[in-house]
């Protein structure tokens, strides 16, 4: 079992949609770092519970338009 890209994100595209945010402003907003920022639209890292909340509360949607679960890979 191969845990590649089974959670994928929107957040690059979230943030262009919202007055093209740059990645620090988001990183203020959801009280992170920049370069958490960065790993989690490279898909390298991903978010606790909590923080995954946090981010879709910033852009005003709900987690899953932030978050896909992709159950295909597992």
């Amino acid at each position: 079992m191969s845990n590649a890209n089974i959670i994928t994100n929107r957040i690059r595209q979230l943030r262009f949609f919202h007055h093209e945010m740059t990645q620090q402003e988001l990183a203020e907003r959801a009280g992170i770092t920049r370069q958490t920022v960065i790993a989690l639209e490279q898909g390298k890292y991903y978010p606790s519970l909590e923080l995954a909340f946090r981010l879709a509360r910033v852009f005003g949607v709900s987690i899953e338009d932030v978050f896909q679960f992709d159950e295909d890979s597992q």
